[in-house]
């Protein structure tokens, strides 16, 4: 399957909707990205790169290549 750019490759997060409301309360769609960064990670001891959010970077599921 591949890889979807806003999606993390391990917890699976991915974009909300929401709405976006303007000053005279007119609502429309609009979509929350996650913070997905493009990493070179360890996967299996070979390196890969991965879609993955910063709050997965930060708590140390990934493994960085070097």
């Amino acid at each position: 399957m591949p890889a979807l750019k806003n999606r993390c490759e391990l917890c699976g997060k991915k974009p909300t909707v929401g709405s976006r409301i303007s000053h005279a309360h007119n609502v429309t769609k609009r979509r929350f990205f996650p913070n997905v960064h493009r990493v070179r990670a360890l996967v299996n001891g070979a390196p890969r790169y991965l879609h993955v959010c910063t709050r997965c970077l930060r708590s140390g599921k990934v493994q960085k290549a070097l």
